[in-house]
C-alpha cells in the first residue's frame, strides 16, 4: 500500500488523473472502475481536459461503476446514471455501449431477480478481463461503495441497505432532506473490489481524516471496509494534507 500526500484537493485530483491517464496509454482497453460524489469530481475534470487538449482516448475503454441508488431513474438529477453523463461521459469519447452503471430500478422484494442482475453485473467484469483500476472514494464511516459497516470482505455485487450516516451525509445533494434519500443502493461487493489489478483510493478534506485514519492505520475490520485496502499488493492512496492530519506516521 502507498500513501501519497498531496498539497490540497486540486493537486491531488490532477495527480490521479495523470495515474489513470498513463494506464489508458499503456492499454487503451483499459477496463476502469469509476466511483461518484463530490471527491472524483476534480478527477474527472482533469481527465476532461487531457481529452480535450492532449488527446487522451477513451474511446477504446470500458467502465463499470461501483454503485447506483435504488429507487431512482436514470434520468433523475440525483442518480449515478446522471452523475456520470453530466460530470464526465458526455465531455469525453467513450462508447456508451461499454460503459455499465449498476441498474437502480431493481425491484428490492424480487430477490431472484436482484441475484440474477448481480451475478449477471459480475459476469460482465469478468468477461472484460476483470478491471484494471478500481477508483475508490471513502465514506466517513469507512465504506467503499455502499459497502458499510459490517460488509462481508467476500461479498460480491448485491443490495444493500444504507447507514444513516450515509443517508445523512448524501442528503446534501437531495434539498438537504434526508426522507428524499434512497434507503437501498446496488454496490459492487468488497471481493469484487479487491479482485481489480489496482486500487486507487482518494480522500480530501478534514471530515475524512478520522477514516483515513481508521483505514490505512487501524486494524482490519468490516466495521471500516475501507480498512481492507491494506490487503491489496497493488493499492495507491491519494490524499490531500487535511485528509491526512489524523494519520501518526510519516507516509
Amino acid at each position: 500500500m502507498r500513501v501519497i500526500i498531496q498539497s490540497d484537493y486540486q493537486e491531488m485530483s490532477k495527480y490521479a488523473a495523470h495515474m489513470i491517464a498513463e494506464q489508458i496509454k499503456r492499454k487503451p482497453q483499459s477496463v476502469l472502475g469509476l466511483a461518484t460524489g463530490s471527491t472524483p469530481l476534480g478527477l474527472y475534470k482533469e481527465l476532461i481536459r487531457l481529452y480535450e487538449n492532449e488527446g487522451l482516448d477513451f474511446s477504446k475503454c470500458t467502465t463499470f461503476n461501483l454503485d447506483e441508488y435504488l429507487g431512482l431513474t436514470p434520468q433523475h438529477p440525483q442518480s449515478y446514471d446522471s452523475f456520470m453523463k453530466e460530470n464526465f461521459f458526455n465531455h469525453i469519447n467513450i462508447d456508451p455501449r461499454f460503459s455499465f452503471i449498476p441498474n437502480g430500478q431493481l425491484d428490492p422484494l424480487n430477490l431472484q431477480g436482484i441475484k440474477i442482475y448481480c451475478e449477471w453485473y459480475e459476469n460482465e467484469i469478468q468477461k472484460e478481463g476483470g478491471l484494471d483500476v478500481q477508483i475508490l472514494g471513502i465514506g466517513a464511516n469507512g465504506h467503499i461503495g455502499f459497502n458499510e459497516p459490517g460488509s462481508s470482505f467476500g461479498s460480491r455485487t448485491r443490495i444493500k441497505t444504507l447507514t444513516e450516516k450515509t443517508r445523512q451525509d448524501n442528503a446534501r445533494f437531495f434539498d438537504n432532506n434526508i426522507d428524499h434519500v434512497p434507503k437501498y443502493a446496488v454496490t459492487m461487493g468488497i471481493a469484487t473490489i479487491m479482485d481489480a489489478r489496482q486500487l486507487i483510493l482518494l480522500a480530501s478534506g478534514n471530515n475524512k481524516a478520522l477514516a483515513v485514519k481508521k483505514a490505512i492505520e487501524g486494524p482490519i475490520s468490516a466495521m471500516v471496509p475501507a480498512s481492507i485496502v491494506q490487503m491489496h499488493p497493488q493499492a495507491i492512496l491519494i490524499i490531500d494534507k487535511e485528509a491526512a492530519s489524523e494519520l501518526e506516521y510519516d507516509w
